[in-house]
């Protein structure tokens, strides 16, 4: 495959993951399309919990055995309760701010449409007017006349995503919902349908979102040597920001973590990923503030310890409508995490 179809074929991939829709427990057409995209010669199961578990045959058989994951789910909303005027009233799945969550367009699971509504700000009095909105302030409006329409479009326990589009724009700019963590899902199928040095395994993994629970119960499935996580992490390079607080910038290739909110890496994969890095001529950087975490959280600490390291993709507005990320540091992450396993493999 050339340069320019393989990057073609990477943005495609990214750009129909990022299109479906799996919040935390509703991973199965992220999981089934992942299916489609397999090689033919691979082994892939699915644990009791989601997890899609996939393992290739490479050139050699390594010393260490390898894990590679990347989440599948995303964060989204759920629906708690239907009230009188029609509205739904939902939860957050994940992390959400509320300041990324008002007026938003949404789409239900069952195909319909609303929007994220507050009190309307003639309506607010007083200090009212100063404060943010908290989730359980809002609402969804799907157009329903009255509690007993809106039940007959929706119901209690079903999920709801943000309604954003996959675009790129600017200089080598994209931006869509979930790419948080679709580009990891991305980057893996890239290296699956690629040659492998080594036999591998790759697992995409489930509920990351609320508590890295599909990566703990992989790791006792698959009880890797050295796991690899392929994620998204927070770069806050904008206008506001501190600079010792921007944690990493656009433009400045992979990320290699040393430490995150819950995970402290192994030093030497630490070092290695760096090494590789730099020796296969990719832009890479750190991390200018321990902050966020990742599958690794769980994936260190399970089977009697794991040796853990993370490569991320810097991305800025997580968890909204439109992360956005550039092209280069894309492909960065997928040049590192190739890099990586010949000296992973040997150690």
């Amino acid at each position: 495959m050339s340069e320019n179809s393989e990057t073609s074929r990477l943005y495609d991939l990214i750009g129909r993951l990022s299109r479906l829709c799996g919040t935390s427990g509703d991973e199965g057409d992220v999981r089934e399309f992942i299916k489609t995209q397999l090689p033919a010669d691979c082994e892939v199961s699915t644990d009791s919990i989601g997890n899609l578990i996939v393992f290739r045959k490479g050139s050699k058989t390594p010393k260490n055995k390898i894990m590679f994951c990347a989440h599948m789910d995303e964060v989204g909303f759920i629906i708690t309760d239907i009230v009188s005027d029609g509205r739904l009233k939902f939860a957050p799945v994940g992390g959400i701010s509320p300041s990324v969550v008002f007026g938003r367009r949404v789409v239900l699971k069952s195909g319909r449409v609303g929007v994220i509504a507050a009190k309307p700000i003639h309506h607010l009095h007083g200090d009212d007017d100063d404060k943010q909105p908290k989730i359980e302030d809002l609402s969804i409006d799907i157009g329903a006349a009255d509690k007993e329409e809106a039940e007959k479009l929706a119901e209690r326990g079903e999920y709801c995503y943000f309604d954003g589009a996959y675009e790129e724009f600017g200089e080598g700019f994209i931006k869509g919902k979930a790419l948080d963590d679709r580009v990891g899902c991305a980057i893996m199928l890239m290296m699956l349908n690629g040659e492998l040095p080594y036999d591998t395994w790759f697992v995409f993994t489930v509920q990351e979102e609320i508590g890295t629970r599909g990566a703990a119960c992989a790791a006792y499935n698959v009880k890797p040597d050295i796991a690899v996580v392929l994620e998204t992490t927070t770069a806050c390079d904008i206008p506001g920001s501190e600079e010792e607080k921007t944690v990493c910038r656009l433009g400045s290739g992979v990320v290699v973590s040393f430490m995150d909110r819950s995970t402290i890496y192994d030093r030497e994969l630490y070092r290695l990923g760096r090494d590789a890095a730099e020796k296969a001529g990719v832009k890479h950087q750190t991390k200018s503030l321990v902050a966020g975490g990742n599958d690794s959280g769980a994936l260190h600490k399970a089977v009697g310890g794991i040796r853990t390291m993370a490569l991320s993709v810097p991305t800025r507005y997580l968890h909204s409508p439109a992360c956005v990320m550039k092209k280069e540091d894309t492909q960065a992450t997928l040049a590192a995490a190739r890099a990586v396993i010949d000296r992973l493999a040997v150690l």
